[in-house]
């Protein structure tokens, strides 16, 4: 079982930017230069959602209406792991304030994620996803 988690994670998956209005934010990173990787509704939430790549840098941009469109405004920074188990018993014993009940899934990408989210010390969420 790992001690720490190091060797979890093996760097940054997406970064995720809510928006009132997807298309609008498609075409301004699309500008920068990202193309959308993936698109689909995530019917749990009834949301739009993109994952838009440019190299290494993947946005995960969703319509939900309640985006604060203020500076600092990203909703969570999700870090890649291929151990998702591994991961959420890590986190429930280094005691960090997990925000699910469980490991989550999502469907996806071409077969679905599983994922969990916690919280660091400034109230920032840290998502832990692991594509299958």
């Amino acid at each position: 079982m790992e001690k720490n988690f190091q060797k979890c994670i093996n760097g940054i998956q997406h970064i995720g930017i809510p928006t009132n209005d997807i298309s609008k934010t498609i075409a301004f990173y699309e500008m920068l230069g990202f193309q959308v990787a993936y698109r689909t509704l995530n019917e749990k939430a009834n949301e739009e959602v993109a994952f838009l790549e440019l190299g290494d840098v993947v946005i995960e941009t969703y319509e939900s209406k309640n985006a604060a469109l203020k500076s600092g405004a990203l909703d969570h920074l999700a870090l890649d792991t291929s151990d998702i188990q591994g991961a959420y018993r890590l986190a429930k014993e280094k005691g960090c304030r997990i925000l699910d009940d469980g490991i989550q899934f999502l469907p996806f990408w071409e077969n679905g994620v599983n994922f969990f989210t916690i919280l660091g010390p400034n109230e920032e969420k840290i998502e832990f996803c692991q594509r299958l």
